[in-house]
Parts: C-alpha cells; structure tokens; sequence
C-alpha cells in the first residue's frame, strides 16, 4: 500500500477500470490472517478516538503509518472489521506484489513508486477507487517504512496530487505501532483518528494537501504512543486476543499453584 511520487504526472481524464475482487477468497484470506495473527500476538488493540460516521456516505482515503511487515495486514483485517460493506483497494509495490500474487484478487494493485508513470498509475487508479461513495483507498502514504517515532511525518507527494483532483471525500488518518507489554509475545495496536471532510480537492494545491495530511497522520501516532507508552490497556478495545503465558514447565507449575490455591488460572503474566 505504497504512495506515488508524483513527479512529473502526466493524467488524463478517463477513470481507471478497478480490477475485480474476489470476495470467496477475501473473507478465506481474512479468516486465515486473524488465525495468523493469534499465533504471533498477544491482542490487536483499538483506540477509538474519534466514531467513523463521518465518513458513511463518502469515498474514504485511509492513510496509515507503516512501521512494519504486518502493516497490510493490519489494514486488511481493519478494512473488513470497519469497512466490510465497501470494495477496499490498496496500492503495493510491484516487486512485493510479484511475490505475493494472491494479493491481486483482494484489491491490491502494483505500481512502481519510484517511476512517473507509476505515480500516474497510482492517482489514476485511487481516482477511481474515490470516485464511488462505496469505495476506500488505503496508502500506507509515507511510502516506505519509517519508524512511529520518527518526526515530522513526511507523505511521499503522490497522496496530494491525488487529493487535489478529487471531489467530495473523506480522508482518515490510520496510526499503527507495535509494542511489548507484559506478555512473551507483542501487541499491536491500531487508532483511526479524525475524519477530515473534504468537499474539492482544489480547496488547496496538491503541495498543501500533502502537509496538511501528514500533520493529520502525526496527531494520530502521537495520540496513539502516549497512551502505548503509558500502557493504558484500559484506553483499547481488543479486536483479536492471541496468545499469552510464558509456556513449558513454567505454566505448568502456575497452573499446579493456582489450582492447589483454589485459584483461577490465566496465562498472562504476572498472575495465576
């Protein structure tokens, strides 16, 4: 889910036929990345910050952080958990997509990012895909991975060109950060943040467009890394719960001392 560039675009008018997803195998591939994702993870966590019902009725732009591997998957889980009902696309590299051809079927497209007519491609087709109310685009915008604690927040340009020709859309921002707490394994954590309502995307330049969505994205990391920093477990709704507890000889003898305690076991760590 790479951004364009932008250099140099040279677009036409014509909307870019989206290719078709096939929904058997989404809702397959779904199901298989939540049993993945158990086997990995301690929790996938949610900080709702701000309600998503802003965005009904309007194309939505979904610019995420991308800190890691998982980040695609992340948004594919997150993409049908919240947005089911609409046809989700994505952006990835042609060189990743070439080894994962899968993907192709589950709304993912190829594009060179660091080529002209690759961004051309990439506004191209996100015009499209944000021409239809029923529809979301989701750019993992700073086009490459970058560290959640690196400042300031950079998009790659292609996201404004992009913005700047497009009507009435919504364009929400996706932090993303993984962390370990108190398990064996790691949490990771998922905040959507303010939903910023646009009616023309020639309300500002392309260049503007591009600062004003990368503070947007900014606000969101840090909202969401405080309240990782500060552990607040209580601020998160947990989407998916995965795996906890040392294991081997360990949980055995935890289990044995709760159960000789007349205790309830449970595997997270630091208690019974």
């Amino acid at each position: 889910m790479k951004a364009g560039r932008g250099d140099s675009l040279q677009l036409g008018q014509e909307l870019y036929p989206l290719p078709r997803i096939a929904t058997r195998q989404l809702r397959w591939f779904v199901t298989y990345v939540e049993f993945f994702f158990r086997r990995n993870f301690h929790a996938l966590r949610l900080l709702r910050l701000h309600p998503l019902e802003p965005v009904q009725n309007r194309p939505v732009l979904v610019c995420l952080s991308h800190p890691s591997w998982w980040d695609p998957l992340v948004a594919l889980y997150l993409s049908q958990r919240f947005f089911g009902a609409r046809q989700n696309y994505g952006p990835i590299a042609a060189e990743g997509l070439a080894k994962y051809k899968f993907f192709e079927k589950l709304g993912f497209f190829g594009i060179d990012p660091a080529s002209a007519s690759g961004s051309a491609r990439f506004v191209r087709i996100g015009q499209s895909v944000l021409s239809r109310a029923d529809c979301a685009f989701w750019v993992t915008a700073q086009g490459h991975f970058t560290d959640v604690r690196y400042r300031p927040v950079l998009f790659q340009p292609g996201v404004g060109y992009l913005a700047h020709r497009l009507t009435q859309f919504a364009m929400l921002p996706l932090a993303l950060e993984y962390a370990f707490w108190d398990e064996r394994y790691p949490d990771a954590f998922a905040c959507f943040g303010e939903p910023l309502l646009i009616d023309s995307g020639f309300e500002r330049t392309a260049a503007e467009w591009t600062i004003v969505f990368s503070k947007r994205l900014e606000e969101t990391q840090d909202a969401l890394s405080q309240r990782v920093m500060a552990r607040q477990a209580e601020s998160f709704e947990t989407l998916i719960r995965g795996r906890a507890g040392i294991g081997g000889v360990y949980d055995i003898w935890r289990a044995l001392k709760a159960r000789l305690a007349r205790k309830q076991f449970r595997q997270e760590h630091g208690s019974y």
